[in-house]
């Protein structure tokens, strides 16, 4: 029986491998879908070369809706923002005038990436407020022979292109009042919550009565030491 369940337990997991391969083997960015409003740290992963050559600069392309994004550095790449105009000028959420954005943010490696290793790049962003949407971070991986260009993004219902754009799902925005709910009962102290029953206030005065009987053991102690 034993045997049975671990042969069993080997297909299944050999079997969620075969269908995890393919797509760990695209660059994404993860986590792959975030609140409008949030801020968040997207990270861009490129799990291999390109066809065995080691990579030399990864550039990615940054979503229209998306004002300004924030590279991390990483130690082993120099890293560049490259900006854009806007067509007229806006306002972001600080009430400042902006006339360009970021188009592309370049990591360029300060020694290749072998093929079979992986690295990542944080993008912090705000997530724009167009709930219901997919927006595309288009990627180019550069190589010491030839390149890969992540950038095919498929139609409605189609089938998952060989080159996917790392995708990103904007969610709808988390309510004021409940972000509100949820914060005050992370912080509301435990003994200031009673349940119908009483059972808390029970508790604290079991607690304050075990303290007296303490004292008071103390005290007799005290007494009989004194009388011996």
């Amino acid at each position: 029986m034993s045997a049975r369940i671990t042969t069993l337990s080997a297909l299944v997991i050999g079997g969620g491998l075969l269908l995890a391969g393919p797509a760990s083997a695209h660059v994404t960015i993860s986590p792959g879908e975030g609140h409008a409003g949030d801020y968040v740290v997207g990270t861009v992963a490129v799990p291999h070369g390109c066809d065995g050559s080691a990579t030399t600069k990864v550039a990615i392309k940054i979503p229209e809706e998306l004002l300004a994004v924030t590279p991390t550095i990483n130690p082993s790449w120099n890293v560049e923002k490259k900006f854009v105009k806007l067509p007229k000028p806006v306002t972001n959420a600080y009430g400042e005038e902006v006339t360009e954005r970021v188009d592309q943010v370049v990591y360029t490696a300060k020694k290749p990436l072998p093929d079979g290793f992986r690295d990542a790049f944080e993008l912090s962003f705000q997530v724009p407020d167009v709930a219901g949407t997919t927006i595309y971070f288009p990627t180019v991986q550069t190589c010491e022979k030839g390149q890969t260009a992540w950038v095919e993004i498929a139609a409605e219902g189609a089938e998952e292109p060989e080159h996917p754009a790392p995708a990103y799902q904007v969610l709808p925005a988390v309510g004021a009042e409940g972000a509100a709910k949820v914060s005050s009962a992370e912080t509301e102290p435990t003994a200031t919550v009673t349940s119908d029953d009483g059972s808390p206030a029970l508790a604290i005065t079991a607690l304050v009565a075990g303290v007296l009987g303490l004292g008071l053991g103390g005290i007799a102690l005290a007494r009989s030491r004194r009388r011996a």
